[in-house]
């Protein structure tokens, strides 16, 4: 398995994923259309976040998009890992924990980097346990949201 960052010609397949995510996750179906732009922002624009896909056999079978958020108290960048996905066909076998280890080492490589976060939705058990046993801990925080579109 290769871990690599996303490039335009990813933009269909990183769609496509997160279009299935939503679904998957929260039973939410959004525009595919929406989407595509949404991601084709980011790979024009580095300000928005970072792609990395896991490719096996030349396919993209998971993604990862790292979003920052400045930390005043701490003086340096979270980064919240966001659109996290791997295709059904390729779970259970190390495709997120690649993905995972390749965001902290080059977290770790930036010395404004003070620590990685991402929300989960809370009856996905599943992703919880996954993400327990990768090191991340539940915070007392509860993430609140006004939407707009």
């Amino acid at each position: 398995m290769k871990i690599r960052p996303a490039t335009w010609a990813d933009a269909a397949i990183l769609a496509e994923y997160n279009v299935a995510l939503a679904q998957e996750s929260e039973n939410l179906a959004l525009e595919p259309a929406r989407v595509r732009k949404g991601v084709e922002a980011v790979l024009r624009d580095a300000g928005k976040g970072t792609y990395f896909t896991a490719e096996a056999d030349g396919r993209v079978v998971g993604q990862l998009l790292v979003t920052h958020e400045w930390s005043d108290w701490r003086n340096g960048d979270f980064w919240w890992l966001q659109s996290v996905y791997v295709h059904p066909d390729f779970r259970s076998r190390g495709v997120f924990k690649a993905l995972f280890n390749h965001a902290v080492d080059a977290a770790r490589k930036d010395p404004q980097v003070c620590g990685l976060r991402l929300y989960v939705e809370e009856h996905n058990t599943r992703a919880r346990e996954v993400y327990d046993r990768l090191g991340l801990k539940a915070t007392g925080y509860v993430v609140m949201e006004r939407l707009f579109v």
